[in-house]
């Protein structure tokens, strides 16, 4: 009876402690992020320096810590390390944002410019988000350009194949689940910061539109069914509570518009 008795302490305290030991988020409480591989790291350096080289990057002050001072809450409020995002912003007229590997975020002034307000340009770039945070930028090259065909790029110059991944990146949609997956995970940021979502779906719908605009947008134009996607934005989020807190002021919004168009 002793050794029976002795046994069934053993197994109450084994799921005892393993019941406790599964109630803790290691990942959470130790803060451990899986690592990025070195190829990815050194594929997303040579990417970058290739914009660098060919593009006029904005280095003002009073830009760069507006938009991050807009990627701030939602980074906070979603546990994504601000310093984990290594965002870039270039002066061209494209309406357009697009995630590199390596956590890069590229964010064309012509994407700011054509947004009305703080929670439209939120909306795009946590899509953006989305992908780098959901691994999806890995997954896209390496279906559309080749693990091989990557991996020659951190080998040697290769211009032909950096155009193509430059192309793959920056003006072709992910496959249709991804891209769903990033719109709604994008509303959800957008709510847990306490950012009002709807502005992005009405974003969405305008640049679905024919006017004006359309010839500079690239970003909708390559992310198919902006309609649908509107819709499915807007009925997600019927009967929720949506708790809206601007970041900015109506004035600074405009002074950020207005420098970065100067």
């Amino acid at each position: 009876m002793k050794t029976i008795s002795k046994g069934l302490v053993i197994v109450a305290l084994f799921f005892g402690v393993w019941m406790l030991l599964s109630q803790i988020d290691f990942v959470k409480h130790f803060k451990v992020k899986e690592a990025k591989s070195g190829t990815e790291k050194t594929i997303g350096d040579i990417i970058w320096d290739e914009i660098e080289n060919t593009e006029t990057i904005i280095f003002d002050d009073s830009i760069v810590n507006t938009l991050d001072s807009l990627l701030l809450p939602i980074c906070k409020e979603n546990g994504i390390e601000r310093d984990s995002l290594k965002v870039h912003i270039i002066d061209k007229d494209e309406v357009n944002a697009f995630a590199m590997p390596d956590n890069h975020l590229v964010v064309y002034t012509g994407l700011i410019k054509a947004c009305k307000n703080e929670q439209a340009l939120l909306g795009v770039l946590g899509h953006e988000i989305a992908h780098i945070e959901g691994n999806h930028v890995m997954k896209k090259l390496s279906k559309e350009i080749g693990l091989s065909v990557l991996l020659s790029i951190t080998t040697g110059s290769n211009g032909a194949v950096l155009s193509e991944i430059l192309k793959a990146l920056s003006s072709s949609a992910y496959d249709r689940s991804l891209e769903t997956e990033a719109d709604m995970q994008s509303v959800k940021y957008l709510l847990n910061a306490n950012i009002d979502p709807r502005p992005f779906a009405d974003f969405l719908y305008e640049l679905s539109l024919d006017n004006e605009l359309h010839k500079y947008t690239y970003w909708v134009s390559t992310h198919p069914e902006s309609e649908a996607r509107a819709k499915t934005i807007l009925n997600y989020l019927k009967n929720k509570k949506i708790k809206s807190e601007p970041i900015l002021t109506k004035e600074a919004w405009e002074d950020f518009k207005r420098n970065i168009e100067k």
